[in-house]
C-alpha cells in the first residue's frame, strides 16, 4: 500500500497540472497562438534556466555517473536503429514513417525526468538527472535530424545537424552550466535567486501547456499510427532495455532516470521537428498529446512496479 501511495504522489500532480492547461484551453484562456508563443518562451528560456540552475549546483564527485551516460546512450542509439528497419514494414506512408520513428525513441526527458526524480529522492538528486538530459538532448536533436533526412531522401546535410545541435537552447544552457561548474563560478546572490525564481516556473508551465495542447477530435484519423506510438514509446522501449539496466545493477536514482528517459512520452519538440522538416505534422503534434495523456497511467504502473520489487 506505501508503494501504490507514493507511486500516486509521484504521478498524479503531474496528470493535475496538465489538467489545469486542459481546462484552461476549454474556457478559452488559451488559443492556439498564446500555445505556441507561450511553448517557444518556455523552452527558450525557462527550461533552460532550470537545466543551467541544476548543472551549476551540481556535486560533481557524486552526481556524475558516466556509466548510466553511456548505457542510455547506447540504448538510445540501438533503440533508433532498430526502429528504422521495423517501422517502413508496418508503415508505408513515407511522411509518417520519419514521425513514429522520432514519436518512439525521443521521450519528453526533459519535462518530467527532474519533477519524477525530486518526487522520489528530494531536490538533492536533480543532478543526476540534469546530467542526464545535458548528454541525451543532443543526441535526440543529432537522431531526429538525421531521421527526417533519410526518409525524405535527401543527401544528409552534416552542417544543418551540426548547426541545429549547437542552437538548441537546451545544448547551450547545459554547456554553459558545465562551464560554470568545472570553473567554480560563483553567481552574485541577487542574480543566483533570480535565476532560481525563473527555474521554478519551468516544469509546471511546461505541463500547463502540455494540458493546453490536448485535442481528442483527430483520432479517428491516425488510430493506427496512435497506437503504434503509444505502445512503443510507453510500453515496449521501457519493457526491453528497463530488465538489462536492473541486471547491469542500475538502482534508485540511477534506474529512475533511465526509466523516465525510455518511458516519460514524445518529446514535445518532435512536432516542431516534424513541422520544419516537411513530415507529417498534425500525427506528431496528436502523438505529444496521446502518449502525454497515456504516461499519465504507464510511468504510475512503472514507477509502482520498481517500488514494489525494490529496484528504486
Amino acid at each position: 500500500m506505501e508503494n501504490l501511495i507514493l507511486s500516486i504522489n509521484v504521478v498524479l500532480p503531474l496528470f493535475l497540472t496538465m489538467s489545469i492547461g486542459y481546462l484552461i484551453k476549454k474556457i478559452n484562456m488559451f488559443d492556439e497562438t498564446t500555445l505556441k508563443t507561450m511553448n517557444g518562451i518556455t523552452f527558450k528560456i525557462f527550461l533552460p534556466t532550470l537545466l543551467f540552475y541544476n548543472i551549476y549546483n551540481t556535486d560533481l564527485e557524486t552526481m556524475f555517473n558516466p556509466k548510466l551516460m553511456i548505457f542510455t546512450t547506447i540504448s538510445v542509439i540501438i533503440i533508433f536503429t532498430s526502429l528504422c528497419f521495423i517501422i517502413p514494414l508496418i508503415e508505408r506512408d513515407i511522411q509518417k514513417q520519419p514521425v513514429l520513428i522520432q514519436a518512439i525513441f525521443r521521450s519528453n526527458f526533459v519535462i518530467f525526468g527532474i519533477p519524477v526524480t525530486i518526487a522520489l529522492f528530494g531536490e538533492s538528486s536533480t543532478g543526476v538527472a540534469s546530467m542526464l538530459i545535458a548528454v541525451i538532448v543532443p543526441l535526440f536533436n543529432i537522431l531526429s535530424v538525421l531521421v527526417f533526412e533519410i526518409f525524405r531522401g535527401s543527401k544528409i546535410n552534416f552542417k544543418n545537424i551540426i548547426k541545429g545541435v549547437i542552437s538548441n537552447p537546451l545544448i547551450i544552457a547545459s554547456a554553459i552550466g558545465f562551464l560554470f561548474l568545472l570553473l567554480k563560478v560563483i553567481l552574485p546572490v541577487p542574480i543566483e535567486k533570480t535565476v532560481s525564481d525563473i527555474s521554478k516556473i519551468a516544469t509546471p508551465l511546461a505541463l500547463i501547456l502540455l494540458g493546453g495542447s490536448f485535442k481528442f477530435s483527430a483520432i479517428k484519423d491516425s488510430f493506427k499510427q496512435l497506437m503504434i506510438a503509444v505502445f512503443g514509446r510507453l510500453i515496449i522501449v521501457p519493457g526491453i532495455f528497463i530488465p538489462i539496466a536492473i541486471l547491469l545493477g542500475f538502482r534508485d536514482v540511477e534506474l529512475t532516470c533511465f526509466l523516465v528517459a525510455l518511458a516519460s512520452p514524445t518529446a514535445v519538440s518532435s512536432f516542431t521537428m516534424a513541422e520544419q522538416m516537411g513530415a507529417d505534422s498534425e500525427l506528431a503534434g496528436q502523438i505529444v498529446v496521446f502518449t502525454s495523456g497515456a504516461s499519465v497511467i504507464s510511468v504510475f504502473l512503472w514507477i509502482f512496479i520498481l517500488k514494489e520489487l525494490l529496484f528504486i
